[in-house]
């Protein structure tokens, strides 16, 4: 993607994390004992977060998710809560692949506090690397022009007309141009991890646009 739809991937993916994000410390002391997830100091280990920001994340993610775990449907009406004037429900689809890490149709808590931990506070490299993933949609190890031109689709339909008035139809084959032209550094007709990693290094608002995540919680 170019650089501009990769801040605005980063901007929206800030949305979601915010819904989950909400809860008065007078809420999180009702439920510290009758919502308090197994694991978690395990969790606490294996992630950038403190207890206390464990049991924040998990009271807003059980009020969403009673069951303790999001199918894809569900993560589908949340997200489309975002986007009235839009379609969200394709680029939804891979947005839920890529916290569903274990491909079990499913994304349970410790997924979600998982990719947030990456995307949150962990390296530029991490971070860089999970979102290459969700651009990889077969996940072969690559990403192809189809893909590409898929996810920039997605994000069109999720955005709306609304936004976009005047959209012309050769628009996304010209963002889908524009990526392999900053990140197809062998000109082989794929992006691969270490050429886009590369590439979003060297692009000042990308490295901007991540940073934002930093103060997110």
């Amino acid at each position: 993607m170019c650089p501009p739809l990769i801040v605005q991937f980063i901007s929206r993916l800030l949305l979601l994390f915010h819904y989950f994000f909400t809860l008065s410390d007078d809420d999180l002391e009702m439920t510290m004992v009758c919502h308090r997830p197994e694991g978690l100091d395990q969790l606490e280990a294996q992630t950038n977060f403190s207890k206390r920001e464990l049991q924040v994340l998990y009271r807003g993610f059980k009020n969403e998710c009673p069951s303790g775990v999001v199918n894809e449907d569900t993560f589908k009406q949340i997200y489309s809560q975002f986007f009235p004037h839009g379609d969200a429900s394709t680029y939804a689809h891979y947005l839920f692949n890529a916290f569903d890490a274990g491909h079990t149709g499913s994304i349970k808590f410790e997924d979600f506090v998982t990719a947030l931990s990456i995307l949150l506070r962990g390296s530029v490299t991490e971070k860089l690397q999970w979102t290459f993933n969700l651009y990889d949609i077969n996940r072969d190890g690559y990403i192809n022009k189809e893909e590409m031109t898929d996810i920039v689709r997605a994000i069109y339909d999720m955005m709306g007309k609304y936004t976009y008035p005047a959209l012309k139809t050769d628009a996304p084959k010209q963002h889908v141009d524009a990526f392999f032209q900053k990140m197809d550094k062998n000109r082989d007709g794929v992006v691969t991890l270490d050429e886009f990693i590369l590439s979003c290094q060297e692009d000042e608002n990308i490295m901007r646009s991540l940073q934002l995540f930093e103060n997110v919680i």
